[in-house]
């Protein structure tokens, strides 16, 4: 739904089960039109939509697309954003670090990406810009030498321009603009904008030079513009603050080299601060936030540099003093605090004062998935829980 003139919000449906097409929509129809009714029932409602990919290919065959952007249009709905970054099944069963499986040295990665822009092309009105967020290219721990790291940038960068061209042919041919989401988070190979910046710099913007400038017989200026136009940064809220980054320093550091932020991701991260008199009760609130789905790194400030944990386990099990530790785990947006625990709201407080007043992004995307695994003292209604969340956001931002 538009909040103002080219600014629009609305939240990701990775928060429903979706291994199929036919899960992923069952849970659409269940929840999107309840949720509308609430928060924007006279007006058209945006929504983030996460297709796995298998729920892609399914929606490619026997008209499905069609059929689905058809009872979008009934409902008054429309889709602007979509959530590449789990290619598999994301409610249920372990992910961890398989979010970032096939990651973007894999061909499979790219076909995938490439089917999601074609179906957003088709769901998306006429005039909108749309967006998909994607895996920093891969995960740390899978590249066991700076030369296997090398090798993952290079072969990454490779498939994205690739990703450009496809994005480039969308344009001149139907006039849609498009663009990829590279979402830096805990332990990817992009984990912060320093990161983002020198991904950039050393491979991307080389690699665009000699590789589109012969692809397209087009000059290195030109190459270098069409990178910043179709690959972009998610700035995911949760993540950045994992980073200890302040956002208006990001988003101006990430300006300052020409790249764009395709999609701001809406999202609370666990904050934990040390008291010496109620530490024993610390570390039994997080240990509530435990659990095998997801990977939950946990994050801490030391001189000036920022230290991962690769899991909250490894943490609960170390219990080594310290003075604030940030937790992966996607919080509920409305709330500041949670017991003994907080959270890191106040990054999205900084975040809404400021595009405010500076046009960072057009797409504002609300993206707390882990309901179904939060403690039980934090679990309520699904529906009622997301449209708390958009009202919450509305009002901050109003």
């Amino acid at each position: 739904m538009y909040i103002k003139e080219n600014l629009q919000l609305t939240y990701c449906t990775n928060v429903h089960p979706g291994s199929n097409w036919d899960t992923t929509f069952k849970s659409i129809e269940r929840h999107v039109p309840e949720i509308k009714k609430e928060v924007c029932s006279h007006r058209p409602f945006g929504l983030g939509l996460r297709l796995s990919n298998i729920a892609s290919e399914e929606l490619g065959i026997e008209g499905k697309l069609l059929q689905f952007k058809k009872w979008l249009d009934d409902q008054g709905v429309y889709v602007f954003t979509m959530n590449g970054f789990p290619y598999g099944n994301f409610h249920n069963e372990r992910v961890k670090d398989d979010v970032h499986t096939p990651d973007w040295t894999k061909v499979e990665r790219l076909t995938y990406t490439k089917r999601l822009f074609d179906q957003l092309l088709i769901l998306l009105p006429e005039g909108l810009s749309g967006g998909i967020s994607t895996s920093p290219i891969s995960y740390k721990y899978w590249h066991k030498t700076p030369e296997e790291t090398d090798k993952a940038f290079q072969k990454g960068a490779q498939h994205l321009l690739e990703v450009v061209v496809h994005l480039r042919d969308i344009e001149q041919r139907q006039g849609t603009y498009l663009h990829l989401d590279i979402e830096p988070e805990p332990d990817g190979l992009m984990e912060n904008s320093d990161e983002v910046v020198k991904f950039f710099a050393d491979y991307l913007i080389p690699l665009a030079k000699s590789y589109l400038t012969d692809k397209l017989a087009i000059d290195e200026s030109e190459a270098v513009r069409l990178v910043h136009r179709h690959i972009t940064v998610c700035y995911d809220i949760c993540h950045f603050s994992l980073a200890f980054e302040e956002p208006q320093e990001t988003f101006e550091k990430l300006e300052k080299s020409g790249i764009k932020i395709g999609k701001i991701q809406v999202s609370a991260a666990l904050k934990i601060i040390s008291d010496e008199h109620n530490n024993e009760k610390i570390w039994k609130a997080l240990s509530q936030f435990d659990e095998p789905v997801y990977l939950h790194q946990v994050t801490e400030r030391i001189d000036g540099r920022v230290k991962t944990y690769s899991d909250l386990p490894e943490v609960l099990e170390e219990r080594k003093p310290f003075e604030e530790l940030r937790a992966h785990f996607h919080v509920p947006i409305f709330l500041e605090s949670f017991g003994e625990l907080y959270s890191t709201q106040d990054h999205i407080v900084k975040v809404i004062d400021y595009i405010k007043g500076n046009a960072v992004s057009e797409h504002l995307e609300i993206e707390t998935y882990t309901w179904d695994v939060l403690p039980p003292a934090l679990k309520r209604d699904l529906n009622e829980s997301i449209v708390r969340e958009l009202k919450w956001f509305l009002e901050k931002y109003n």
